[in-house]
């Protein structure tokens, strides 16, 4: 008689996040936030957005007290003070994020300084909104933390706000989100839970993405979209990140576009992994219906129409020996050890897209 295998141990932990999801969820925001107790409340958000704060105020009202929308990528530390400088003006006694990672990463470094409530409004499927992980840059260096005073309390999907995101920026969005799957499945804590997680979520991607590409006005797909890139970030939130968010984060240092920078290097990643994560291949691979994970991450990527030569993002090559250094030093628990040739020499192919 053959004995089966003893299961893996695993561990997680959870926060009190209410979640709201729904086609006309953001009607509802005044009485989620006035049951979360935010009666005066500092929105966050990044320009051109104008419609969707126009959205919100008719919504929330007199609730809203001032809008800030200088939100930038990266969150750059100057943006920081400049907002802290309102919330001591306007004394807020919450912050409501409204877009993508940089206006809800703005909202969270607020939290981190202040410590007051933290609710979002994603319109992208960047994921920020589901986890505690904050970041911020200043100069050429990204800086990241994990911080439960950053973790929205409240967060309020509507999948009608992002039916109007460019077809571009829903390709890189969305292969951001899939970067937060694909790395939860090889995590060293990665756990029953977030692996469900993160395989359903990229599974909905891979189907629907295409389809909100090549049609942004098709609300099922956006609605699908939205659930997968929910589902990858609670993966995320669930998980440590390896070697792809490590060089993400040290490229998106040096300037780089964020969601297209993952995009980018996502194929090379998991084909330097794969040796070393063949479980987590396989089910990547059946996830995606490919033959393999790295196969079907660059057919993914060539379906969205997505670059995949980080030369076209800004990468020189006088940038690629101090950003691989920034990152084998930074990538622990990555799958397969990482030194700073292998990084090298990863950078030196998706450079050209090679």
């Amino acid at each position: 008689m053959h004995s089966s295998p003893v299961p893996r141990a695993f561990s997680y932990g959870t926060r009190a996040t209410r979640i709201v999801f729904g086609v006309g969820a953001l009607d509802g925001l005044d009485a989620e936030l006035q049951a979360m107790g935010a009666h005066r409340v500092l929105v966050v958000s990044t320009g051109g957005r104008s419609r969707d704060l126009d959205d919100v105020r008719a919504v929330l009202g007199a609730r809203v007290i001032e809008v800030f929308t200088g939100a930038r990528q990266h969150v750059p530390v100057e943006v920081v003070r400049a907002a802290l400088d309102v919330v001591r003006t306007t004394t807020p006694d919450s912050v409501l994020s409204l877009g993508g990672g940089s206006a809800i990463g703005l909202g969270k470094a607020i939290a981190r300084e202040t410590s007051l409530p933290h609710a979002c409004v994603p319109t992208t499927y960047a994921g920020s909104e589901m986890t505690s992980i904050w970041g911020t840059s200043e100069g050429r260096v990204k800086q990241t933390g994990r911080d439960a005073r950053v973790a929205p309390r409240l967060v309020v999907y509507d999948p009608a706000l992002t039916v109007t995101l460019p077809p571009a920026t829903s390709a890189a969005s969305g292969m951001n989100a899939i970067a937060h799957a694909v790395e939860a499945l090889y995590a060293a804590d990665a756990s029953p839970v977030s692996s469900l997680c993160a395989e359903d979520g990229l599974r909905r991607l891979a189907q629907s993405l295409p389809i909100v590409v090549g049609n942004p006005a098709n609300i099922t797909a956006r609605v699908d979209v939205l659930i997968g890139a929910h589902l990858c970030a609670c993966a995320l939130d669930l998980t440590t990140m390896g070697l792809h968010h490590k060089l993400c984060h040290a490229l998106g240092g040096i300037g780089l576009a964020h969601a297209e920078t993952h995009a980018a290097v996502l194929p090379y990643v998991v084909g330097f992994n794969a040796p070393a994560a063949a479980d987590a291949m396989r089910r990547i691979a059946e996830a995606l219906g490919a033959p393999s994970a790295t196969a079907g991450l660059f057919a993914l990527s060539e379906t969205l129409g997505t670059r995949r030569s980080l030369a076209e993002l800004g990468l020189l090559e006088a940038d690629i020996a101090p950003v691989a250094m920034a990152t084998s030093a930074a990538s622990r628990g990555n799958p397969r050890p990482v030194t700073e040739d292998a990084v090298r020499d990863l950078l030196v192919r998706a450079l050209h897209g090679d």
